[in-house]
């Protein structure tokens, strides 16, 4: 009661456990590295972190807050969505010196593709180019529901996955992967911070979904702003 009254007269502080939920290697790398200095501006704010790459529900799981990728939504909840999750075709050098280097879209069925079954489109590729919209079936000998498992298999040189920026973009820019189909970029997917409706949202919800809307708005890893370059 006392959280509902102060929400309503604008005077609520940020306190309490914010139950927070999203995919595996997302919060490895883009949360919790990033909590630090959330919970420095939040200091009476604690975080309870769960982290599953599979379709959680929030009111089962009783979380406050979902941070999700991608385009599937529930009308029963409120979705902002805070950042875009720009992907690249990636693989390492080692690979593509054994198997050559494609050079449209179509040469993918050719090639071992790494495929993450957690896509809406499984193994239905998309890119965007500029003759519009491009579709290819691929397929390869392996194939997870772990975005842990698809970073490892494509730092092993196992084959092709089409990837988050922020998924590899350190080992991209040391040169251990190489991106390829630059002219064909696969479809950026939009993230969004999910919760319940309600007649008022406690502060430790609004604060950390501004905090992570301004962190991810200048970052082009998870954001649209800027160019992003690999040689």
């Amino acid at each position: 009661m006392a959280e509902a009254e102060a929400s309503l007269t604008g005077k609520e502080r940020a306190t309490g456990i914010l139950r927070l939920g999203c995919p595996v290697l997302f919060g490895q790398m883009q949360i919790v590295p990033r909590l630090k200095a959330f919970m420095s501006r939040y200091p009476d704010v604690k975080v309870d972190l769960m982290m599953a790459d599979y379709f959680v529900d929030i009111v089962q799981e009783g979380l406050d807050l979902l941070i999700r990728i991608g385009n599937r939504q529930d009308n029963a909840l409120i979705s902002d969505r805070i950042g875009t999750t720009r992907r690249v075709t990636v693989a390492t050098t080692g690979y593509f010196e054994q198997a050559g280097e494609p050079q449209t879209p179509e040469d993918l069925v050719h090639h071992n593709c790494i495929v993450y079954t957690r896509l809406a489109t499984v193994n239905e590729w998309h890119f965007q180019s500029k003759e519009g919209l491009i579709k290819v079936l691929v397929k390869g000998c392996f194939q997870t529901n772990s975005s842990v498992a698809i970073r490892a298999a494509v730092l092993s040189g196992l084959g092709i996955a089409i990837a988050p920026v922020w998924m590899f973009g350190d080992e991209i820019y040391r040169g251990d992967l190489k991106v390829v189909l630059q002219d064909y970029q696969p479809t950026p997917l939009p993230i969004h911070a999910v919760y319940r409706r309600s007649r008022f949202y406690p502060a430790k919800i609004t604060s950390f979904i501004d905090f992570l809307s301004e962190e991810f708005k200048l970052d082009p890893w998870v954001s649209s702003y800027g160019t992003i370059v690999f040689n």
